[in-house]
């Protein structure tokens, strides 16, 4: 029972030695705030302090180019079952993928057609 386990044990403890070093790694390498205080309150992202103020809003362009590619970024992951037992599946399979692209590539130029993709 354990033989059919282990894979995956190892895999998560490799996994959790993995992230506690990269953790470790920053908190000792990383940069130091001279006073902590000041820059516990600030936005970090990336490394870097943030320039952005809170009043800063983003235009509804990026948030439907946002939507846009987790949807198709999705759609896209449910081939990846297909295409690794494809022989087992057999040809009504195949047809089905094709529908499905197609369809795919139908919404895409709808999208593309419509300006949804365009950065205004």
């Amino acid at each position: 029972m354990l033989r059919t386990y282990l894979p995956a044990i190892v895999f998560i403890c490799l996994g959790g030695i993995v992230g506690g070093l990269f953790i470790t790694a920053g908190s000792l390498l990383g940069p130091k705030p001279k006073t902590p205080t000041k820059y516990q309150a600030e936005p970090y992202e990336s490394g870097m302090p943030s320039e952005v103020q809170q009043g800063f809003r983003f235009g509804i362009s990026f948030y439907l180019i946002a939507m846009l590619f987790i949807l198709f970024d999705i759609e896209v992951v449910f081939l990846y079952p297909i295409a690794v037992q494809l022989r087992a599946f057999g040809t009504f399979a195949l047809i089905e993928t094709a529908v499905f692209i197609g369809l795919l590539v139908v919404a895409f130029v709808y999208v593309w057609r419509r300006g949804a993709l365009e950065w205004r």
